[in-house]
């Protein structure tokens, strides 16, 4: 009887642990399904601590700088970002990626009037999707406290996402003793035809976080050159290694304002941004000092390059010299016509304090030449009288 009794205990509980196995893999497969039918991958907690750029302590860092830039798609590499305007085989671009994460109320944007990121400043997607004339439906599941919406991929309009506001953080940190630049938030601009004026108008939509993205960017890979069409970079590797190009627009300062606000002058406004743009690069540099083999090298280099300076325009001077030999020399030949006569004076253009010496000395030998021809004939005529007299 015991041993029936152990028997019947075992079978109830293979059943009950079998029975429990089917539950947790059902309902494992239906979070998978709705994953799935969601149409964005699953990202843990994990993956979105792995993927995040950790921000530096304040004791670590000696020097920040926040600029804001503008990526136009259209030019270099940042057709990269552009590319598919509709989702194919390839995947999907930065926009689609962006979209849909709103959509499923997975990120959160912020308004693009100001840089303030609190909760005070987020934004209602549903409002946004009506402001830029964006077709949307509530999808399943939506709540009051959980807004979830579908659309069609034609309806957004990624084409006309020509270009995205940046907001970069260069940081000097004392622990790596190298300059960093990161990317901290991304804004898609809209480039519309104003129905008035008809000019191109340019309306940024919203900010969002790049850490919130960059487990989904991690996850899209990208080509970034049209002989090679093989996808090698992910869209977070091209932000990571800053392959991206794009115009400073704006520097933080007091005032808040913009670099075209600052420098109205097309001329001015050029030259802050190269300025700006080449104190970030060679701000690296200009910490360390060379090594004595750089700074001989370089010294040598500074003399070669002053000693050929110097031998061209002692060239050029001789050779401007031989090449108006013959006017020089009419010149020359004016002035010792004009001296000849009584009460005149020799005059000249060129003054001496700008001749050289050479050009002083060929002048008198010049002067004498011009002489002796008139005073050799004026002995021959009295000789010639003296010698005929005296036959006489």
């Amino acid at each position: 009887m015991k041993s029936l009794k152990l028997i019947i205990a075992l079978l109830l509980l293979s059943f009950t642990l079998g029975s429990n196995a089917q539950v947790t893999k059902r309902s494992g497969d239906d979070s998978r399904k709705k994953d799935k039918n969601d149409g964005t991958p699953t990202i843990t907690d994990r993956q979105q601590s792995f993927y995040e750029v950790k921000e530096p302590s304040d004791a670590d860092l000696q020097w920040m700088k926040i600029i804001q830039r503008e990526v136009d798609l259209e030019k270099g590499k940042n057709a990269a970002l552009l590319y598919p305007e509709l989702p194919n085989e390839d995947g999907e671009n930065l926009y689609f990626i962006i979209m849909r994460l709103l959509a499923k109320n997975k990120i959160t944007a912020y308004n693009s009037m100001d840089e303030i990121f609190t909760d005070d400043h987020k934004i209602d997607v549903g409002q946004m999707f009506d402001n830029y004339g964006i077709y949307y439906t509530e999808a399943k599941g939506s709540t009051e406290k959980n807004r979830i919406y579908e659309f069609e991929d034609a309806d957004i309009r990624s084409n006309q996402v020509k270009s995205y506001y940046i907001i970069e953080k260069w940081e000097f940190d004392t622990r790596s003793n190298r300059m960093k630049a990161n990317v901290q938030y991304i804004c898609p601009v809209l480039h519309q035809v104003d129905d008035w004026s008809g000019e191109n108008a340019r309306y940024p939509m919203f900010w969002v976080k790049l850490n919130d993205i960059r487990p989904y960017m991690a996850q899209q890979y990208i080509f970034t050159d049209d002989d090679n069409n093989l996808a090698r970079y992910s869209i977070d590797d091209f932000f990571k290694l800053n392959m991206y190009t794009g115009d400073i627009i704006k520097t933080k300062n007091m005032r808040n304002l913009s670099l075209k606000q600052m420098f109205p002058d097309t001329v001015a406004y050029k030259h802050a941004q190269d300025s700006i743009e080449r104190r970030l690069r060679s701000f690296n540099q200009d910490l360390w000092v060379p090594p004595l083999e750089v700074l001989q090298a370089r010294a040598e280099a500074e003399e070669k390059a002053r000693a050929e300076a110097e031998g061209e325009l002692e060239e050029g001077e001789e050779g401007a010299e031989v090449a108006e030999g013959e006017p020089a020399a009419a010149e020359e030949e004016k002035t010792v016509t004009r001296s000849t006569k009584r009460g005149s004076k020799s005059k000249s253009k060129s003054k001496d304090t700008s001749k050289s010496k050479k050009a002083k000395e060929k002048e008198k030998k010049t002067k004498i030449k011009e002489r002796k021809p008139k005073s050799s004939t004026q002995t021959v005529n009295t000789g010639v009288r003296s010698v005929r007299n005296r036959k006489k």
